[in-house]
């Protein structure tokens, strides 16, 4: 499905409204909210949506799950990490108790360690499908973005991870810095129930259109691994961003 809104603070509204919905629906259904962050500069606008009246009322925010779907390797108070950002535009206002926030440790020297450990954590809190073996569990939601090349997480063109098919979550080098990073791979991300993208901005309105409506080329542009068997998945675009797509395919707000 795709929404399209007039502008981006139309848009971090509709998808605050839409993560609440899912909350309250995890919430009713499992007992537990588990919810992937996204890192990047368009959800900041959204955390801290999230972080205000009325929507920090409409989910136990002290009960949710946080997880982050990717991480650069720098400390937690990096300027450049997507940690700090979540903490400062949406987590401390939430009082969110630290046992709940699962980040990754980008910070230490083994980076395949951390990943390897990261998974682990994964596992120790959704809990391992019974019968199936190394199956990715399921996470509730999972936010994502979009960056001007295609990619999404830190699955970026033409790398490893593109790939992976076993591992959860691993480490790689990539074209932009920081170049280090950790990041959930499309097997994992595609077990989620509920995915959604936030693509704001003009610079963003080509590709959006090469990855939504273009030839299928995911080894150029990742974000087109993104599509679950069984999970739906929500792109809200702005304006700005949809512009060039094709009109019979949009789905207004």
């Amino acid at each position: 499905m795709i929404r399209q809104l007039a502008d981006a603070e139309e848009l971090f509204h509709a998808a605050a409204e839409e993560v609440c919905r899912i909350g309250q629906m995890s919430m009713e259904t499992t007992g537990r909210f588990s919810l992937v962050l996204s890192g990047g500069s368009t959800p900041r606008g959204l955390y801290q949506l999230l972080a205000e009246h009325p929507y920090r009322s409409q989910v136990d925010w002290k009960r949710v799950e946080f997880f982050w779907g990717d991480e650069r390797a720098v400390p937690p108070d990096h300027p450049a990490s997507n940690f700090r950002m979540a903490r400062e535009a949406m987590l401390d206002k939430l009082d969110v108790p630290h046992e709940r926030i699962h980040r990754i440790e980008t910070e230490r020297a083994d980076l395949d360690k951390v990943a390897s450990e990261y998974e682990r954590d994964i596992e120790r809190v959704l809990g391992r499908i019974p019968g199936v073996g190394r199956r990715p569990p399921h996470f509730n939601l999972f936010l994502l973005g979009m960056g001007e090349d295609g990619h999404t997480a830190s699955l970026f063109p033409n790398t490893s991870a593109l790939l992976e098919r076993e591992r959860w979550v691993v480490a790689q080098e990539v074209p932009m810095a920081p170049r280090e990073r950790i990041t959930m791979t499309p097997p994992l991300i595609n077990a989620a129930h509920f995915i959604m993208f936030l693509v704001s901005g003009a610079s963003k309105a080509e590709v959006l259109a090469e990855v939504l409506q273009g030839r299928r080329d995911p080894s150029r542009y990742p974000a087109q691994l993104i599509h679950p068997l069984t999970g739906e998945v929500t792109w809200f675009v702005d304006h700005a961003a949809s512009s060039k797509l094709i009109q019979h395919h949009r789905t207004e707000a």
